[in-house]
């Protein structure tokens, strides 16, 4: 399920753009700064100095689970 795979890269504060969280849909290759922050916030000769403080990591999950375990809860 596509749903359960996520690229998640915490940006902190660079120069005058505040920090921000992205999310996004890739495989685990493509799990990097340049495959998963849209729109990129900071101009081209930036690019690289932001991405290297950013912290990227692809995570897993079953949905499944996840709703069989909220069905058992609310019940």
């Amino acid at each position: 399920n596509s749903e359960d795979v996520r690229c998640k890269c915490i940006c902190p504060p660079y120069k005058d753009h505040s920090g921000n969280i992205y999310n996004k849909n890739v495989s685990q290759k493509d799990c990097d700064c340049l495959h998963v922050v849209e729109p990129m916030p900071v101009p081209g000769p930036d690019v690289e100095a932001y991405c290297l403080r950013c912290e990227c990591k692809y995570e897993e999950r079953s949905s499944v689970t996840i709703k069989v375990n909220n069905v058992i809860l609310v019940a």
